[in-house]
């Protein structure tokens, strides 16, 4: 299945059915009067998170939905039938944003989640509404309210707990590969990984999701190579993993590069905890692989930890510092609890 994470989709609701002008005439009936009935109200259309999905490619071939019209009301106080319902059905994650592409309607992030993006239209009144004490016979009804008709992007925020990030070739998928059941693609040469992909991480009796996206070049935020447009996909996350190649002569401007594009997308995703590991140590003699953890932590003001995802070697102690970064992210989201009348 093609991954998608953005789709355009034109919505309406349907318009209220028109009230019915009717006036009872049988025979023998003593008293008659006004009996024009309500119309019915128009669908709504609805956005709903659920299970199983993990792509927006439904909405490739299909990006027109127009819910139902009321029927209009009818004579003997009969009143039209309700149009029905059109509800999205999106995945856990996305976010439903206006057609200026900035303003964000909604965002779906638990499973049976539900928004309501177009109101359907009210139906209108029939005559029979309309008998007063001094007005027995109104001959006029109310037209059914209209629908309404809005352009919507669904945007796809991936749901996991750490993202990775690196330069193509820097052993992200690798890395993945070797602490989950995730299959990545792997290979030598650079952008291999084409779409982000998500791994379960197992730790000492814990488990967390990873997610893994194509890798960032100098000039990502100016569209270069596969550009920064998959990097919405590790804005939920609690803790970045940042992996450097540790065979590349340019340590530093390696890492420079990705933190130049971090701050140039976001300030939020440049803010938030990032762990920085030099990987494929099993690669490097100790030598030159003490010079260039030193060189590292220096560029990066920080601890710098050495892993060889090949090996497994460090693996478990990278593992264990973001689990300590996640855990403390959802006891701080446990702690901030909504408010509630």
């Amino acid at each position: 299945m093609k991954f998608l994470d953005l789709a355009k989709v034109y919505i309406r609701s349907g318009g209220g059915g028109g009230g019915c002008v009717s006036f009872r005439r049988e025979k023998f009936v003593e008293f008659g009067g006004p009996d024009g009935g309500d119309g019915g109200k128009g669908g709504s259309v609805f956005a709903e998170a659920v299970e199983g999905l993990n792509t927006l490619i439904d909405f490739r071939y299909q990006q027109h939905f127009f819910a139902q019209s009321g029927q209009h009301g009818m004579g003997s106080q009969c009143t039209g039938r309700d149009g029905d319902d059109i509800v999205l059905k999106v995945p856990v994650g996305t976010e439903i944003i206006d057609e200026d592409e900035e303003t964000v309607i909604a965002d779906l992030t638990v499973p049976g989640q539900r928004v309501l993006l177009a109101k359907g239209g009210n139906g209108g009144w029939g005559n029979q509404r309309f008998k007063t004490a001094t007005n027995r016979a109104p001959a006029h009804a109310n037209p059914g309210q209209e629908g309404v008709e809005r352009t919507l992007w669904l945007r796809l925020k991936l749901i996991a707990d750490a993202g990775l990030l690196g330069l193509p070739n820097a052993g992200k998928s690798t890395f993945l590969a070797a602490v989950s059941n995730a299959r990545p693609k792997i290979a030598d040469y650079p952008f291999t990984t084409l779409v982000p992909n998500l791994g379960v991480v197992g730790i000492d009796g814990k488990e967390f999701v990873m997610a893994d996206i194509p890798g960032l070049i100098e000039g990502a935020s100016e569209g270069r190579g596969l550009g920064d447009q998959f990097l919405g996909h590790v804005e939920r996350c609690s803790v970045l993993l940042h992996l450097v190649d540790g065979t590349s002569s340019t340590i530093t401007k390696d890492y420079r590069t990705i933190i130049g594009e971090l701050e140039a997308y976001s300030e939020e995703l440049f803010e938030k905890p990032r762990i920085t590991v030099l990987n494929k140590a099993d690669a490097l003699d100790s030598k030159t692989l003490s010079s260039r953890k030193r060189a590292l932590e220096k560029a990066s003001e920080g601890p710098v930890l050495v892993m060889s995802g090949v090996s497994k070697k460090g693996v478990t102690e990278v593992l264990r510092a973001l689990w300590a970064e996640i855990e403390e992210d959802r006891k701080g989201e446990e702690e901030v609890k909504p408010w509630q009348p």
